[in-house]
């Protein structure tokens, strides 16, 4: 029987309505991030010293601190989306981006379980990242509350993006002196610890190589930590290689590391790529997640009702995919890799203390010259070296409080850049 019009009526079935909770109500407030907010102690350091230069060690925006995406690839990007037309695409992008990723970027071999239907253009790391995390919870345990293991120390947004999607954040166990790295019994400890809180671990978040900490494992050790952990009852590993391509060494290779699972554990496997570190182009905002077809199905049905990527950004990572991508990234990873081996140089000659693989970053321990102040970690660091030396870093303990006597140092910039920045950073710590 028809209900009558007068009467309001729910979209969904009532089996089908989300309880009512006030959880809501009992959230910790969720900090913005102050990641934006570091540049302006230069501000400070630029009235009282205009004729002194200023250093700026605490990017991860290669096109800020570097050239950035190629013009030839942004007039190529132009004349395709001149080509594509204005109109509506899809919520996953298009058919065209989804096979460039798979076929042109990845070169991937469709036995392995994975094509072009299994990619989702995202509107950067951070849709990408919200997007992963909802599909986690729904479809690794199916509920909110549980549980996203990620390291001790880890990139500001992945402690509360998560959050506000209803996950809670574990940190995984992990020491100062192994820069705080994943184990596969620390990841197991993981998965205990959450059951005996009533939760389960929905999914596990590696990251290599590593920000803030810089720190670079092979990809047989992931494939290790992600069979732990899936093993041990997490549901979905999340793969982020946001930095993989800025490297002195080789970029990871999807069909040798899918090679290491079964085809039941690559179903709970996903991946995070894009072209905001290695090609510059972070206010582009193109990424892409690699899923399976229930997960990929799950994302594009909510993103038709939320945020659907512009066309141009596809455009711009295709006309890379199309140069060669190696060749496109040249102007960024070339002085980036150029650059650590001068910091690598200094700090060891400095005697510093600090952990760097690869990507764009170094930690660097500094507790000496903080008990020298009596200052508790490093934020007033920052402020410090920012105002009085122009130099901008980002304290550790923006990450966590685990990262409290460390700084991150960003040496995406060009060598020479790099030695007076590092130099800036001795001559500041000294003066303490």
């Amino acid at each position: 029987m028809s209900t009558p019009n007068a009467v309001p009526v729910f979209v969904v079935p009532d089996q089908n309505l989300i309880p009512v909770d006030d959880y809501l109500t009992r959230m910790a407030s969720i900090p913005p991030s102050r990641m934006f907010l570091i540049n302006k102690g230069l501000k400070v350091f630029r009235e009282k010293y205009a004729d002194r230069p200023m250093f700026d060690a605490s990017q991860g925006d290669g096109g800020a601190s570097l050239p950035g995406v190629p013009r030839q690839i942004l007039e190529r990007a132009a004349q395709l989306q001149i080509e594509h037309g204005t109109a509506y695409d899809m919520p996953y992008g298009t058919d065209a981006y989804r096979r460039a990723v798979i076929e042109q970027y990845w070169k991937l071999d469709p036995s392995l379980g994975f094509g072009p239907g299994n990619v989702i253009a995202t509107v950067g790391g951070r849709d990408a990242l919200m997007k992963a995390y909802q599909a986690m919870l729904a479809l690794g345990y199916g509920r909110q509350g549980d549980v996203l293991v990620v390291s001790r120390v880890p990139w500001i947004s992945y402690n509360w993006g998560p959050y506000g999607v209803g996950a809670n954040v574990l940190y995984a166990p992990g020491s100062e002196e192994d820069g705080w790295a994943y184990s596969e019994d620390g990841l197991r400890e993981c998965v205990r610890f959450a059951r005996q809180q009533g939760r389960e671990v929905a999914g596990v978040v590696i990251t290599s190589p590593d920000n803030p900490t810089g720190r670079t494992i092979s990809a047989q050790e992931q494939a290790n930590l992600a069979k732990a952990a899936l093993q041990a009852g997490a549901a979905f590993i999340l793969f982020d290689w946001m930095y993989h391509y800025v490297t002195d060494e080789q970029p990871m290779d999807l069909n040798a590391f899918l090679q290491m699972f079964d085809p039941q554990e690559r179903q709970r496997l996903m991946f995070l790529d894009g072209i905001t570190k290695s090609l510059g182009a972070s206010n582009i905002r193109n990424c892409h997640l690699i899923v399976n077809t229930e997960v990929a199905q799950w994302i594009v049905s909510r993103a038709s009702h939320g945020v659907i990527p512009s066309f141009y950004s596809l455009a711009v990572a295709m006309a890379a995919y199309e140069m060669g991508y190696q060749q496109a990234v040249r102007s960024i990873v070339e002085p980036t890799n150029a650059s650590r081996l001068v910091l690598k140089e200094f700090l060891d000659r400095q005697g510093f203390r600090y952990i760097m693989g690869k990507g764009y970053y170094a930690f660097i321990e500094v507790s000496n010259w903080l008990e020298r102040r009596g200052w508790a970690d490093t934020e007033p660091l920052g402020q410090y070296l920012a105002e009085q030396h122009g130099l901008a870093i980002v304290p550790g303990v923006y990450f966590s409080v685990y990262g409290g006597k460390w700084i991150r140092f960003s040496y995406a910039t060009p060598p020479e850049r790099t030695v007076g920045a590092a130099e800036r950073l001795l001559e500041g710590l000294e003066a303490m």
